[in-house]
C-alpha cells in the first residue's frame, strides 16, 4: 500500500528479516555495519498502522466511550487498525468510522501522521471527515463496547486539552483552534510517500 509518512520516518531496511510473527507485533532483524567497520544485529518491531478520525457532523463532533476487554473504557475518536485488506489509509478510516459509528462522510482529509517510536515501524494517522453522506446501524467487534456521543467544539477542545482518554494525542492540532470552521480549514498532511 502506498502511504504518506513523516519525512523523518525510520523505516525497516530492505534486508531486514522477520524473526517473529505475533498477533499484532512482528520482530525484524538485520546485519548493520558500524562506524568502526564491524557489524552488529539490529532489531525493530513492526505493527499495523492505526487511524483516528475527527468526524464533524454539522455543528458537532463524534467522540466515543470505547471499552476494551484488557484496557477498560477510554474516550477516543473513531478509529482502529489498518487491515491488510484496506486499499489505503483513507479506506481503513472509512471502514472503522462506519463500523464504530454507522456514519459515512463525503469529505476526507489526512491532517496528521506520526511515528510514536523510532524502534517500531508503526504510524498513527489522524484524518478529518465532514459532510455526512449516510447513517446506519454500527457493527462493533466482539471485543469492544462503544457509545457514540456528539459534542460541541468547545466541549471537544476541553476534553483534548485535558488529555481525556486518547484524545490527548491531538492536543497540538486543537490548541491553536477556536472553532469548527478553523478545524475544517486545516491543511492536508505532507510527508514522503512509501510503498509498504
Amino acid at each position: 500500500m502506498k502511504k504518506l509518512v513523516p519525512a523523518d520516518a525510520v523505516l525497516l531496511p530492505d534486508n531486514a528479516a522477520r524473526v517473529f510473527k505475533g498477533e499484532i507485533f512482528d520482530v525484524y532483524q538485520w546485519p548493520q555495519p558500524l562506524f568502526d567497520g564491524s557489524q552488529a544485529t539490529f532489531e525493530m518491531l513492526k505493527r499495523p498502522d492505526t487511524v483516528s478520525v475527527i468526524c464533524v457532523t454539522g455543528d458537532t463532533v463524534l467522540v466515543l466511550d470505547d471499552e476494551q476487554p484488557h484496557g477498560g473504557s477510554r474516550v477516543s475518536f473513531p478509529g482502529g487498525r489498518v487491515d491488510e485488506t484496506d486499499s489505503s489509509i483513507e479506506a481503513a478510516a472509512q471502514r472503522e468510522v462506519l463500523e464504530e459509528t454507522g456514519y459515512s462522510f463525503q469529505n476526507w482529509r489526512l491532517i496528521k501522521a506520526w511515528q510514536p517510536h523510532t524502534k517500531m515501524e508503526w504510524f498513527i494517522y489522524i484524518l478529518l471527515a465532514w459532510d455526512v453522506a449516510d447513517r446506519q446501524v454500527p457493527h462493533h467487534d466482539a471485543g469492544e463496547k462503544i457509545t457514540v456521543h456528539e459534542v460541541s467544539f468547545d466541549e471537544l477542545k476541553n476534553l483534548v486539552i485535558n488529555k481525556s482518554g486518547y484524545l490527548g494525542e491531538s492536543t497540538d492540532i486543537f490548541e491553536p483552534l477556536h472553532s469548527l470552521s478553523e478545524l475544517l480549514e486545516l491543511p492536508a498532511f505532507s510527508g514522503q510517500t512509501v510503498d509498504r
